[in-house]
């Protein structure tokens, strides 16, 4: 089984809540201007998508979006805390 590549330098990787070796890696190309948002699991890449740096604006909003709504419905107590005790909103 091949390696993982590096993250380059301008990137994040974020843990799947399920487990499971899971993950999505957020690495930044600017020679090429494009974000790359690809999916991991057990450290061999099932995917990718490229999107261009201008579109990243548009997914910042659609996240907050998600985000402040998320709060809005969610109980008195913040969601991370409801989801580490294994509860659902």
């Amino acid at each position: 089984m091949p390696a993982a590549r590096p993250l380059p330098r301008t990137g994040s990787i974020y843990l799947d809540a399920r487990g499971d070796d899971r993950a999505l890696r957020v690495s930044w190309h600017h020679e090429s201007g494009l974000v790359v948002l690809s999916l991991w699991r057990d450290n061999v890449c099932a995917g990718s998508f490229r999107l261009a740096v201008e579109e990243v604006p548009d997914l910042i909003e659609a996240l907050r979006a998600g985000l402040d709504s998320a709060y809005r419905h969610a109980p008195t107590r913040p969601l991370r805390a409801a989801r580490a005790t294994g509860q659902t909103a």
